[in-house]
């Protein structure tokens, strides 16, 4: 997912007031406008801001990630003006294939933010498989059909009220067509 939050912090107060159903989120980032000495050792304040972005993390299982090299993520544009880390990048709690990111302030191009990056590394995975086959027309074929079709006349469609309920549902007609 990625965020926007304004200076009034509208995005924040959305996903904290709201009950949010965000299913298998891997990562949140994006501009949290938020400067706290949590994420930014430059900054010597707390806020209390940084409290409830927090919580909204933690409820949807996720943890903040520090980058791998510590540099700011938004650049002022004057030099008066200070640089600072208001751009984040959340986990999911425990996934630790995509345990670091970095900031690239070298590829801001026209923005004043620097990119962050992660790195997502992809296994290479061998799945055996096999198939079945049934001679057309044959007893087998008949007995196959009647059974598979058995099978999904039963499934009780009154209880799919929720994913949990969808899966279970699955499980038990995949289980059926194996068995048949």
């Amino acid at each position: 997912m990625n965020v926007y939050s304004d200076s009034s912090y509208t995005i924040l107060k959305y996903l904290k007031d709201t009950e949010v159903n965000l299913l298998d989120l891997l990562i949140m980032a994006g501009d949290f406008n938020i400067r706290d000495s949590f994420w930014d050792p430059a900054f010597p304040h707390y806020s209390y801001l940084c409290d409830n972005l927090l919580i909204v993390a933690n409820s949807f299982n996720l943890e903040l990630l520090y980058s791998t090299n510590n540099v700011p993520t938004r650049y002022s544009d004057s030099d008066s003006g200070s640089n600072s880390t208001i751009d984040l990048m959340f986990l999911r709690s425990g996934l630790r294939e995509l345990n670091s990111h970095s900031i690239l302030p070298d590829l801001q191009l026209s923005s004043d933010h620097a990119l962050l990056t992660v790195t997502i590394g992809i296994a290479e995975e061998n799945i055996d498989s096999f198939k079945f086959s049934i001679v057309k027309n044959s007893e087998e074929k008949s007995r196959f059909i009647k059974e598979v079709s058995h099978a999904i006349k039963s499934i009780n469609a009154d209880n799919l009220v929720n994913s949990l309920k969808l899966e279970e549902a699955t499980k038990s007609l995949a289980s059926r067509i194996d068995c048949a």
